[in-house]
């Protein structure tokens, strides 16, 4: 058996205590030492054994402490009584390990006395009651945020997601609460809104991992990045259309409310030159390169610099390999504008195919379709990955209830993509 001694004093010290009897250990045997008689209900007479005298009595402590206890543990109120304590229980038992819980500015340098600060822990706990603050759990593992508790808001990007389509690279979702029930987290499983999650993880990625659960609709191009960027090579795109090609980032730009970095290369043309650099203002930055020694270079650099979310390029810019290859490799999403002004567009389409990918970006699509207003048209072709495809219709129909957005499932035989080849080949 395992003796604990505690030495209680004040109205935390009778809380602590009642909270031991009603949750004790039986592997323990506690030795409680109070100054004043004190009644406890439920209490095992063979578990617990009470004393009353003063703790900072040396010659009482030291008849106590002839016994072998794993840990002493301090509850009281005043800070002289419990120094006077430490340092009696020190002189008999340098090694012992005790911890004090107090209010008051105490410090140690003893490894074995370990400082509990109850003002700091009242603090925390209040904290985890303020919204949008991560719960990070303080007694459990390192205490450093390697677990942390998140609420799902309702327009969260993570809303009516599969847990199995959520990449969980150096952290993992380990349970959900849903109303005050434990359920436990499997591949299957859809996160609702107002769920809360238990994340464990590597402390600098949980906190990524909480914006990006935090994060709801009309911030487009984030997570991506924050500004829009219109790429043109005056060597490949058409002259006489350049102003429409601006025009269309533009309206781009204000749909988004990003800023827009216009980056001019191998410029050619002083009229054009003369109409781009009119655009500037405190939203839109434009940037030549007149130089142009190692435009993929240049290119990553701006990507990263200005923090870029969206690339935008014409088509025939787009239609340039080694651009397009660069276009790739920056890892952020493209708008390869065409003939039709965005701006005269009505619906998006999104053609299921044999994964998941497109639950994973379904927050993105949504957001992008929200603030350009756009419907969205799902196309549905059969085949033997039905079941999978179900499933990603219904994701989608939760998120269109969530945001008020109409979809329209449209079912086919065949591959959209293949049917309109053939027509425009035929035609």
């Amino acid at each position: 058996m395992k003796k604990i001694l505690i030495i209680s004093d004040g109205d935390v010290g009778d809380h602590f205590m009642q909270r031991v009897i009603q949750t004790h250990s039986s592997e323990n045997i506690y030795y409680i030492v109070e100054q004043k008689v004190k009644e406890y209900k439920d209490v095992n007479p063979a578990r617990f054994k009470f004393y009353n005298f003063d703790p900072t009595s040396f010659s009482k402590l030291s008849n106590l402490l002839k016994m072998e206890f794993i840990q002493v543990i301090i509850v009281m109120d005043n800070l002289v009584e419990i120094e006077n304590t430490i340092k009696n229980i020190k002189l008999l038992k340098i090694h012992l390990r005790i911890i004090v819980l107090t209010r008051h500015d105490l410090k140690s340098e003893d490894n074995n006395v370990v400082i509990v600060d109850s003002n700091e822990i009242l603090a925390s706990r209040l904290l985890d009651y303020l919204p949008d603050v991560p719960v990070i759990a303080q007694n459990v593992g390192l205490g450093e945020g390697e677990i942390m508790e998140v609420l799902v808001p309702f327009g969260s990007s993570f809303v009516y997601k599969h847990i199995g389509v959520i990449e969980q690279k150096h952290w993992r979702i380990v349970a959900i609460y849903r109303n005050r029930k434990l359920l436990m987290p499997s591949r299957s499983r859809m996160i609702q809104p107002n769920d809360q999650l238990v994340l464990v993880g590597e402390p600098a990625v949980l906190k990524s991992v909480y914006r990006a659960i935090k994060r709801e609709l009309g911030e487009f191009p984030e997570p991506f990045g924050s500004n829009l960027y219109l790429y043109v090579d005056m060597t490949l795109v058409n002259l006489n259309t350049i102003e429409e090609l601006i025009a269309r980032a533009v309206f781009a730009h204000k749909k988004f409310k990003h800023d827009l970095i216009i980056k001019v290369v191998n410029p050619n043309s002083i009229s054009i030159l003369q109409y781009i650099k009119g655009l500037r203002d405190a939203n839109v930055i434009v940037e030549i390169e007149y130089k142009s020694k190692n435009l993929a270079e240049s290119f990553f650099k701006d990507i990263k610099s200005y923090h870029i979310g969206l690339v935008i390029v014409s088509s025939d810019i787009f239609a340039n390999d080694a651009t397009r290859k660069r276009l790739y490799e920056s890892h952020v999403p493209i708008l390869k504008l065409s003939n039709k002004p965005v701006s005269s567009l009505k619906e998006a389409a999104i053609i299921l195919g044999d994964n998941r990918d497109l639950e994973k970006i379904s927050a993105t699509i949504f957001d992008i379709s929200e603030q350009l207003g756009f419907n969205l048209e799902i196309y549905n072709y059969m085949n033997e990955h039905q079941e999978e495809r179900e499933e990603v219709v219904e994701h989608y129909y939760n998120l269109a209830t969530i945001f008020s957005k109409n979809i329209k499932v449209i079912k086919e035989t065949q591959n959209p993509i293949r049917i309109f080849y053939f027509w425009l080949t035929f035609l």
